[in-house]
Protein backbone atom coordinates (compact mmCIF):
# COMPACT_ATOMS: atom_id res chain seq x y z
CA UNK A 1 0.00 0.00 0.00
CA UNK A 2 1.28 3.36 -1.06
CA UNK A 3 0.16 6.25 1.51
CA UNK A 4 -0.18 9.67 0.92
CA UNK A 5 0.29 12.18 2.95
CA UNK A 6 -2.09 14.92 1.10
CA UNK A 7 -4.94 12.18 1.42
CA UNK A 8 -4.12 11.48 5.24
CA UNK A 9 -4.16 15.56 5.83
CA UNK A 10 -7.11 16.12 3.96
CA UNK A 11 -9.02 12.97 5.94
CA UNK A 12 -7.76 13.61 9.24
CA UNK A 13 -8.63 17.17 8.80
CA UNK A 14 -12.39 16.45 8.23
CA UNK A 15 -12.24 14.39 10.67
CA UNK A 16 -11.73 16.34 13.33
CA UNK A 17 -13.40 19.19 12.44
CA UNK A 18 -16.63 17.12 11.72
CA UNK A 19 -16.51 15.06 14.73
CA UNK A 20 -15.75 18.19 16.85
CA UNK A 21 -18.55 20.19 15.26
CA UNK A 22 -21.20 17.01 16.56
CA UNK A 23 -19.40 17.20 20.26
CA UNK A 24 -19.57 21.07 20.29
CA UNK A 25 -23.28 20.52 18.66
CA UNK A 26 -24.46 18.24 21.17
CA UNK A 27 -22.77 19.60 24.18
CA UNK A 28 -24.44 22.62 23.46
CA UNK A 29 -27.60 21.08 23.28
CA UNK A 30 -26.77 19.67 27.05
CA UNK A 31 -27.00 16.55 25.50
CA UNK A 32 -25.65 13.55 28.00
CA UNK A 33 -22.12 11.88 27.46
CA UNK A 34 -23.51 8.38 26.40
CA UNK A 35 -25.03 10.38 23.43
CA UNK A 36 -22.16 12.96 22.50
CA UNK A 37 -20.37 9.62 21.99
CA UNK A 38 -22.85 7.69 20.20
CA UNK A 39 -22.85 10.83 17.72
CA UNK A 40 -19.59 11.32 17.43
CA UNK A 41 -18.78 7.63 16.53
CA UNK A 42 -21.16 7.19 14.16
CA UNK A 43 -19.74 10.03 12.67
CA UNK A 44 -16.58 8.84 12.50
CA UNK A 45 -17.60 5.39 10.77
CA UNK A 46 -20.38 6.93 8.20
CA UNK A 47 -18.97 9.84 7.34
CA UNK A 48 -14.87 8.05 7.21
CA UNK A 49 -16.68 5.60 5.12
CA UNK A 50 -18.59 8.34 2.74
CA UNK A 51 -15.28 10.36 2.82
CA UNK A 52 -13.22 7.46 1.74
CA UNK A 53 -15.68 5.98 -1.10
CA UNK A 54 -15.84 9.70 -2.59
CA UNK A 55 -12.17 9.61 -2.71
CA UNK A 56 -11.72 6.16 -4.13
CA UNK A 57 -14.66 7.48 -7.46
CA UNK A 58 -12.88 10.81 -7.56
CA UNK A 59 -9.51 8.89 -8.09
CA UNK A 60 -11.13 6.12 -10.60
CA UNK A 61 -12.99 9.12 -12.29
CA UNK A 62 -9.74 11.08 -13.30
CA UNK A 63 -7.50 8.09 -13.85
CA UNK A 64 -10.35 7.08 -16.35
CA UNK A 65 -10.22 10.81 -17.75
CA UNK A 66 -6.62 10.52 -18.67
CA UNK A 67 -6.74 7.07 -19.69
CA UNK A 68 -9.69 8.70 -22.52
CA UNK A 69 -7.39 11.57 -22.99
CA UNK A 70 -4.15 9.50 -23.61
CA UNK A 71 -5.75 7.46 -26.26
CA UNK A 72 -6.96 10.47 -28.11
CA UNK A 73 -3.38 11.45 -28.28
CA UNK A 74 -2.36 8.00 -29.24
CA UNK A 75 -4.69 8.23 -32.35
CA UNK A 76 -3.83 11.55 -33.10
CA UNK A 77 -0.03 10.35 -33.65
CA UNK A 78 -0.90 7.37 -35.53
CA UNK A 79 -3.46 9.67 -37.72
CA UNK A 80 -2.22 13.06 -37.78
CA UNK A 81 1.25 12.87 -37.14
CA UNK A 82 2.70 16.18 -39.09
CA UNK A 83 -0.40 18.05 -37.24
CA UNK A 84 0.96 16.63 -34.08
CA UNK A 85 4.91 17.31 -34.44
CA UNK A 86 4.09 21.39 -35.15
CA UNK A 87 1.78 21.08 -31.92
CA UNK A 88 5.25 19.73 -30.25
CA UNK A 89 7.05 22.80 -32.15
CA UNK A 90 4.49 25.14 -31.32
CA UNK A 91 4.49 24.08 -27.54
CA UNK A 92 8.42 24.38 -27.32
CA UNK A 93 8.54 27.81 -29.44
CA UNK A 94 6.41 29.46 -26.89
CA UNK A 95 9.10 28.20 -24.12
CA UNK A 96 11.49 29.86 -26.31
CA UNK A 97 13.57 27.40 -28.11
CA UNK A 98 14.37 28.25 -31.45
CA UNK A 99 15.59 26.94 -34.83
CA UNK A 100 17.98 24.43 -34.89
CA UNK A 101 17.71 23.50 -31.10
CA UNK A 102 13.87 23.48 -30.76
CA UNK A 103 14.28 20.93 -34.09
CA UNK A 104 17.06 18.75 -32.25
CA UNK A 105 14.17 19.18 -29.75
CA UNK A 106 11.23 17.73 -31.45
CA UNK A 107 12.70 15.20 -33.33
CA UNK A 108 13.60 13.73 -30.01
CA UNK A 109 10.55 14.08 -28.12
CA UNK A 110 8.96 12.45 -31.38
CA UNK A 111 11.16 9.66 -31.78
CA UNK A 112 9.59 7.75 -29.45
CA UNK A 113 5.75 7.54 -28.87
CA UNK A 114 5.38 7.58 -25.39
CA UNK A 115 7.40 9.92 -24.33
CA UNK A 116 5.87 11.66 -27.18
CA UNK A 117 2.06 11.23 -25.34
CA UNK A 118 3.15 11.45 -22.24
CA UNK A 119 4.54 15.34 -23.36
CA UNK A 120 1.25 16.32 -25.02
CA UNK A 121 -0.12 15.34 -22.11
CA UNK A 122 1.48 17.40 -19.73
CA UNK A 123 1.93 20.50 -22.22
CA UNK A 124 -0.82 20.59 -24.07
CA UNK A 125 -3.79 19.19 -21.23
CA UNK A 126 -2.21 20.05 -18.05
CA UNK A 127 -2.71 16.16 -17.15
CA UNK A 128 -0.38 14.22 -14.73
CA UNK A 129 -0.64 10.71 -13.61
CA UNK A 130 0.82 10.54 -10.15
CA UNK A 131 0.59 6.73 -10.33
CA UNK A 132 -1.70 6.95 -6.96
CA UNK A 133 -3.96 3.92 -6.64
CA UNK A 134 -7.57 4.45 -5.93
CA UNK A 135 -7.73 1.90 -3.37
CA UNK A 136 -5.03 3.55 -1.20
CA UNK A 137 -6.26 6.75 -1.32
CA UNK A 138 -9.65 5.91 0.26
CA UNK A 139 -7.80 3.72 2.77
CA UNK A 140 -5.50 6.52 4.13
CA UNK A 141 -8.45 8.87 4.06
CA UNK A 142 -10.94 6.38 6.02
CA UNK A 143 -8.11 5.47 8.79
CA UNK A 144 -6.74 9.55 9.35
CA UNK A 145 -10.44 10.65 9.71
CA UNK A 146 -11.05 7.88 11.78
CA UNK A 147 -7.94 8.53 13.73
CA UNK A 148 -8.06 11.70 13.70
CA UNK A 149 -11.29 11.92 14.51
CA UNK A 150 -11.32 10.37 17.90
CA UNK A 151 -8.92 12.98 19.21
CA UNK A 152 -12.34 14.96 20.16
CA UNK A 153 -14.13 12.31 22.01
CA UNK A 154 -11.35 10.98 23.42
CA UNK A 155 -12.29 12.61 27.50
CA UNK A 156 -15.54 11.47 26.50
CA UNK A 157 -14.34 7.96 25.70
CA UNK A 158 -12.39 8.27 29.55
CA UNK A 159 -15.52 9.70 31.56
CA UNK A 160 -18.06 6.82 30.35
CA UNK A 161 -15.70 4.20 29.25
CA UNK A 162 -12.65 3.84 31.93
CA UNK A 163 -14.80 5.75 34.08
CA UNK A 164 -13.22 8.67 35.46
CA UNK A 165 -16.02 10.17 37.06
CA UNK A 166 -14.06 13.05 38.44
CA UNK A 167 -13.89 14.94 35.48
CA UNK A 168 -17.10 16.82 34.62
CA UNK A 169 -18.57 17.21 30.87
CA UNK A 170 -17.77 20.70 31.46
CA UNK A 171 -14.15 19.72 31.96
CA UNK A 172 -14.39 17.31 29.62
CA UNK A 173 -15.48 19.27 27.27
CA UNK A 174 -12.69 21.75 27.83
CA UNK A 175 -10.18 19.49 27.23
CA UNK A 176 -11.52 18.10 24.08
CA UNK A 177 -11.85 21.60 22.72
CA UNK A 178 -8.12 22.23 23.42
CA UNK A 179 -7.11 18.81 21.82
CA UNK A 180 -9.13 19.74 18.88
CA UNK A 181 -7.30 23.03 18.68
CA UNK A 182 -3.95 21.40 19.25
CA UNK A 183 -4.94 19.30 16.27
CA UNK A 184 -5.97 21.79 13.90
CA UNK A 185 -3.07 23.96 14.33
CA UNK A 186 -0.56 20.52 13.72
CA UNK A 187 -2.95 19.89 10.33
CA UNK A 188 -2.73 23.49 9.34
CA UNK A 189 1.35 23.32 10.18
CA UNK A 190 1.64 19.98 7.51
CA UNK A 191 -0.83 21.44 5.26
CA UNK A 192 1.42 24.72 4.94
CA UNK A 193 4.79 22.43 4.47
CA UNK A 194 3.16 20.18 1.30
CA UNK A 195 2.58 23.62 -0.24
CA UNK A 196 5.47 25.36 0.58
CA UNK A 197 3.70 27.98 2.84
CA UNK A 198 4.06 29.55 6.12
CA UNK A 199 3.42 27.07 8.22
CA UNK A 200 2.02 29.31 11.09
CA UNK A 201 0.33 31.23 8.74
CA UNK A 202 -0.90 27.62 7.44
CA UNK A 203 -1.63 26.35 11.02
CA UNK A 204 -3.74 29.15 12.14
CA UNK A 205 -5.99 29.45 8.93
CA UNK A 206 -6.78 25.68 9.86
CA UNK A 207 -7.72 26.63 13.58
CA UNK A 208 -9.41 29.46 12.55
CA UNK A 209 -11.74 26.98 9.96
CA UNK A 210 -11.97 24.58 12.23
CA UNK A 211 -12.91 27.26 15.36
CA UNK A 212 -15.61 28.50 13.10
CA UNK A 213 -17.35 25.63 11.88
CA UNK A 214 -17.29 24.22 16.04
CA UNK A 215 -18.59 27.70 17.07
CA UNK A 216 -21.78 27.55 14.69
CA UNK A 217 -22.35 23.95 15.56
CA UNK A 218 -22.16 24.71 19.35
CA UNK A 219 -24.77 27.81 18.97
CA UNK A 220 -27.48 25.34 16.84
CA UNK A 221 -27.31 23.37 19.24
CA UNK A 222 -27.34 25.98 22.53
CA UNK A 223 -30.27 27.18 20.49
CA UNK A 224 -32.11 24.09 18.99
CA UNK A 225 -32.22 23.36 22.95
CA UNK A 226 -34.87 25.36 23.81
CA UNK A 227 -37.18 24.59 21.07
CA UNK A 228 -36.82 20.86 20.90
CA UNK A 229 -37.44 18.83 23.82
Amino acid sequence: MRWSIEDFVYGGTDGVITTFAIVAGAFGASLSVSVILILGFANLFADGFSMSVGNYLSRRTYEEYIEKERKKEEWSIDNMIEEEKEEIREIYRNKGFKEDILEDLVKVITSKKKIWVDTMMKEELGLVDDKKEPKDTAITTFIAFNLLGLIPLSPFIIIHLIGITSISPINAFIFSSTFTAISFFLIGIIKGRIVKTSWIKSGLHTLAVGGIASAVAYTIGYVLSFYIK
